[in-house]
């Protein structure tokens, strides 16, 4: 028989990066940023984990409180190509909610600026 010891806490955040790493690489196709913050990923990695099941239940827990709500951000237009979006959390204890704030990337400049003489 083999005995498969308990994830720690940093052990599941460590997958929660493993898999918003897939995340990023298809939002990246569209031109989209993502980032998540300490709390987000803590918050994932707890609503993700359980102990019977250790952390199989964190996809369908990634699905569910972050790609499902970016998917209809795409779908009304309030998350376009060349966004920025950044994953946080509000409230406290039993209330903490997932929140997305989203930005337009910063146009970097195709040359440097000349400093004036």
């Amino acid at each position: 028989m083999i005995v498969f010891h308990q994830l720690t806490k940093m052990e599941i955040v460590e997958i929660v990066d493993l898999m918003i790493a897939n995340l990023e690489k298809r939002l990246a196709d569209r031109d989209i940023d993502i980032e998540l913050t300490t709390g987000a990923k803590d918050l994932l990695a707890e609503r993700g984990y359980d102990s019977q099941l250790g952390a199989r239940p964190l996809r369908r827990t990634i699905q569910r409180d972050i790609e499902d709500p970016l998917s209809e951000k795409m779908l009304f237009g309030d998350l376009q190509a060349g966004n920025i979006v950044v994953v946080d959390v509000e409230g406290e204890e039993t209330e903490r909610e997932f929140t997305f704030t989203t930005t337009p990337r910063a146009e970097l400049p195709d040359a440097p600026p000349i400093e004036a003489v």
